[in-house]
């Protein structure tokens, strides 16, 4: 039979790959390097992620399996106009919130509500009238599979109460503000376009996009593109079948629940609120996320990492109620703009570079990120004996490091730091006159906001 004529069959032309045998060469690409700190992805709700999955995977979540979303398609809100007794899981969320909190809470503020409305009405019937307000978050898939646990949850808390079968969870998401920022406001239309499509493929009945720095008309089209040219809502659940989401569903909502039986240990919603219970639950979620931040373990683009050089002064003012996450860069961008303002010029910093082409490429372009959050003014060279720069930053290779700081530290007046950490010449460095050190392991707020202390800045 020619080529041509010859019929494709997927079974025999690809047999099936077991999972010993997958892992079995992921443990040989590895070679001994530690599968979970490689691999795996904690999340900040407290669970692991796996690199893939299968369908063996879902295995025990039959239920789930059966609870598929009708295609109804979502409404677009050009205005946030919740019912007056809506919960509002997304003032959780804006409050610090992870998504297993928000989850969790809202739960336990709909029983609290169900429990009036079945004094009066059928189980059945009340269930269906709680609606929830959501926010939909950065973490696309987090945020995906949060909506879909929503009404699985609360399912699942109407049937504990008697219901026979339970009207689906009237869920609203709207985007938070919580990770917006004042400075390279695009990066804000951005994450809102994410967030929105996490929503509408989460299964929201209804949306609204909180214009941040971008127009109202532009927020409002985020959702026609989602709905008019991609189409999103042709599907009935276009997350249906994804083993990684169905599997991230079944782990939200199994942390969710654990949540919201501490809620009711407490005596339910409104009592733990009043305790402090779930403010100091969010308040821990908030320094984890804030260090996180810091650390730059955790990236908001154009705040903490990779900044606008070329943005100076925001043209946007910050809010000045509520929580968000990039506060404390943004304190530390406006405070050198605030300096210009009165010694008409922004702090320099000059990067420093010589030797290993490589190694000195790859530390000025960290330094330059690094510094670039503060709203410093930069300049990268090989020369510094004409510069004006209130701090020079020695970008090279460890093993030129020592010679290159004896050659600069007696012939400038300002201080110098070092790209990189060293470990082993550290001592060495400082005698030499080195003042401090910028890598990957350095906090960020803290060290930028040393430094801007120790150059003079108000």
């Amino acid at each position: 039979m020619p080529d041509a004529e010859k019929k494709l069959n997927i079974a025999a032309d690809f047999p099936a790959v077991s999972t010993e045998e997958w892992e079995a060469v992921i443990a040989k690409d590895l070679k001994g390097a530690d599968y979970e700190k490689k691999l795996a992805w904690r999340t900040e709700e407290g669970f692991s992620a796996r690199p893939y999955y299968r369908g063996e995977n879902l295995a025990g979540i039959k239920t789930q399996l059966e609870h598929r979303r009708e295609n109804r398609g979502w409404e677009i809100r050009e205005q946030f106009q919740p019912s007056a007794d809506a919960i509002r899981a997304d003032l959780l969320h804006e409050a610090g919130a992870t998504a297993v909190e928000e989850l969790g809470c809202a739960i336990a503020a709909g029983v609290e509500r169900l429990s009036e409305l079945a004094e009066k009405k059928s189980v059945d019937a009340a269930a269906g009238e709680v609606e929830f307000v959501f926010a939909a978050g950065p973490s696309y898939f987090i945020e995906i599979a949060k909506l879909r646990a929503a009404r699985l949850l609360w399912a699942q808390a109407a049937t504990a109460f008697g219901a026979i079968t339970p009207a689906a969870a009237r869920v609203i998401a709207r985007t938070p503000a919580r990770n917006k920022s004042v400075y390279d406001r695009c990066t804000n239309l951005l994450r809102a376009a994410t967030e929105s499509l996490s929503a509408v493929v989460g299964g929201c009945d209804a949306l609204y996009v909180e214009p941040f720095g971008f127009d109202d008309h532009v927020a409002v089209n985020i959702q026609r593109i989602l709905k008019e040219e991609s189409n999103i809502d042709a599907v009935a659940d276009p997350a249906g079948g994804s083993y990684y989401i169905e599997t991230l569903t079944d782990s939200i909502a199994r942390e969710a629940w654990k949540f919201f039986q501490q809620v009711e240990a407490e005596g339910g919603f409104t009592r733990a609120k009043a305790s402090g219970f779930i403010d100091n639950a969010l308040e821990a979620s908030r320094e984890a996320r804030a260090k996180a931040l810091s650390s730059r373990r955790k990236t908001l683009v154009g705040v903490n990492n990779y900044p606008n050089l070329m943005e100076r002064e925001s043209e946007m003012r910050p809010p000045t109620e509520g929580y968000r996450i990039a506060e404390p860069f943004e304190k530390i961008r406006r405070r050198p703009i605030d300096n210009a303002n009165k010694a008409r010029r922004y702090p320099r910093v000059l990067l420093l570079t010589r030797g290993d082409v490589k190694m000195r490429g790859a530390r000025s372009n960290f330094a330059l990120n690094f510094f670039g959050c503060a709203a410093f003014e930069i300049e990268t060279s090989d020369q510094y004996a004409d510069t004006d720069a209130d701090l020079i930053v020695l970008c090279s290779s460890d093993p030129e490091y020592l010679e290159f700081a004896r050659e600069v530290c007696p012939r400038v007046s300002v201080p110098v730091l070092v790209a990189g950490n060293p470990k082993e010449q550290i001592e060495a460095l400082e005698e030499a006159g080195v003042k401090g050190f910028v890598h990957m392991l350095s906090d960020a707020a803290a060290t930028l906001t040393d430094w801007q202390d120790k150059i003079g800045l108000e």
